[in-house]
């Protein structure tokens, strides 16, 4: 059963709603790069959040991952709201999601049982075997067993990522961020990587909240996608990829969503 976190506010969100984005203004300085996202992640979905470059898509993950507070709005995460929170009670917070950075963001002098047990050895009181039985068991679930005892350089890119989703596991989240997660891997790989992901999906009912501009992984896994644009400044979509892709109002996301250039791009 949940507990109310200190010096926070447990809000009573819609059932089945894992995040809920109220009203929200991303930027910097003051001045919003996005403005009014309203916006509700389903509990269980693989979400996508897509947009050009300076969109704000890495911008509006760090406010849903409470490492910067938005220009105004609200986000309610696992039924708390994080906006004005104080670091005690985002502390708290953090411990209900897992974050997979774009580069894997492994220890390279730690190997990978290491790594994956830095989260338990932050949050909980377990004893050392403890921790190393749960580091041992997330490692299995990403097929990574038998390379516990590696250090990232001893491993391939793709398996540094499944590494890094252990570690994001490391204490049964309910809501996993990834930032990029095929960054820098080819189309196999790439690929073996959403299978991961599904698996990690239909297994465990946790929530993936995935920032991400490829295509071929948008299509084959995502529940949903937002699309964000930095020069409107606002969410401009919201839907099943293929729906969007095939019959978004929006030209400028039926463009994006099917790789064509605009009509004043001309000839190369």
């Amino acid at each position: 059963m949940a507990t109310t976190l200190p010096s926070s506010r447990t809000v009573d969100a819609p059932r089945g709603v894992a995040i809920a984005l109220r009203g929200v203004a991303i930027g910097y300085n003051g001045e919003a790069i996005i403005e009014e996202i309203d916006l509700d992640i389903h509990q269980g979905e693989i979400f996508f959040i897509g947009g050009g470059s300076g969109s704000g898509k890495t911008t509006l993950l760090a406010s849903l991952i409470t490492l910067r507070q938005p220009l105004r709005g609200s986000i309610v995460l696992d039924g708390i709201e994080v906006v004005g929170a104080d670091e005690d009670a985002l502390s708290a917070v953090r411990r209900r999601f897992g974050m997979m950075y774009q580069l894997g963001a492994l220890f390279g002098g730690m190997t990978l049982l290491e790594n994956v047990r830095i989260p338990l050895e932050e949050f909980t009181t377990l004893s050392n075997d403890a921790m190393d039985g749960v580091a041992h068991a997330k490692l299995g679930l990403v097929g990574l067993a038998a390379h516990a005892h590696k250090l990232p350089s001893e491993i391939s890119g793709g398996m540094q990522k499944r590494a890094a989703i252990a570690r994001a596991l490391a204490l049964d989240p309910s809501i996993i961020f990834l930032d990029e997660p095929s960054a820098g891997l080819d189309p196999v790989t790439s690929a073996d990587l959403d299978a991961l992901i599904v698996a990690l999906n239909h297994m465990l009912g946790t929530t993936f909240v995935v920032i991400s501009h490829e295509l071929a992984s948008i299509y084959s896994i995502g529940h949903r996608l937002a699309m964000l644009d930095g020069a409107r400044k606002r969410l401009v979509a919201l839907g099943s990829p293929a729906e969007l892709r095939e019959h978004s109002p929006d030209p400028w996301v039926r463009r994006f969503l099917t790789r064509t250039a605009s009509a004043s791009q001309g000839a190369a």
